[in-house]
């Protein structure tokens, strides 16, 4: 079995959910006492939060790159970057070590091209619903189209994540806003909805809503546990 390396953190609570969705994926397939081999670098999200929202994605970049090359130093066999928003940095992340990295949005956009994905809607932070470092990846590499909620809307939805999600607070007034959202986008032509922010699964499943949604946090576990088993 080969060695993940998992750079977390950001937020812890759902950095959780990479750790218990990894382990039992790989208990799955191996049956018995089986986990995962795993390595953790946990960041303090409050300096990663604050770098974010002054813009300051080159020191970012630096703080990933250094947390990635540790892990590699010390066996990892691949890297997670276990948030969406920090794939902003995800080339140079990669640049700085040996081993693969596992893309959050490739395997996503993967998945969805194997599903016959058109169109998906988008959510996420801000950042990650404003900025092209996704997007584009998914329209360039997969030729899927994103729509993403208007401006108010996205402003709801990273509030939640930052001042609720991040902290473990899960309100069901915040839930209800997120599903109107989610059906606003199905009527703007998605045929299903990323979520795009590995806490958003924390607050929706798919028992919520009948429109697809596709949990960043279970694919892109299920893809390192591929990775982890393979030859």
């Amino acid at each position: 079995m080969k060695k993940l390396g998992l750079i977390g953190g950001m937020s812890w609570e759902s950095t959780v959910s990479y750790y218990q969705a990894i382990n039992r994926g790989i208990n799955t397939q191996l049956g018995g006492l089986h986990s995962a081999k795993l390595l953790l670098s946990s960041v303090d999200f409050a300096e990663i939060a604050h770098l974010q929202h002054q813009d300051e994605w080159p020191a970012l970049a630096n703080v990933l790159s250094k947390e990635a090359i540790n892990l590699q130093t010390a066996g990892a066999d691949a890297i997670l970057i276990c948030t969406n928003t920090m794939h902003k940095v995800a080339d140079e992340v990669e640049a700085s070590i040996t081993i693969p990295l596992i893309h959050i949005a490739d395997a996503t956009g993967q998945l969805l091209k194997q599903q016959g994905v058109k169109t998906i809607g988008l959510l996420g932070t801000r950042f990650t619903m404003e900025q092209a470092f996704y997007k584009s990846r998914l329209k360039e590499k997969f030729d899927i189209d994103v729509v993403v909620p208007n401006a108010s809307q996205r402003d709801l939805v990273h509030k939640i994540i930052y001042e609720q999600l991040c902290k473990g607070v899960i309100c069901n007034a915040s839930r209800e806003a997120y599903i109107e959202i989610i059906d606003m986008l199905a009527e703007k032509g998605a045929e299903g909805v990323i979520l795009g922010c590995t806490e958003i699964a924390l607050l929706i499943q798919q028992a919520h809503t009948s429109v697809r949604l596709y949990d960043t946090t279970a694919i892109h576990a299920q893809t390192a546990i591929e990775f982890a088993l393979s030859n």
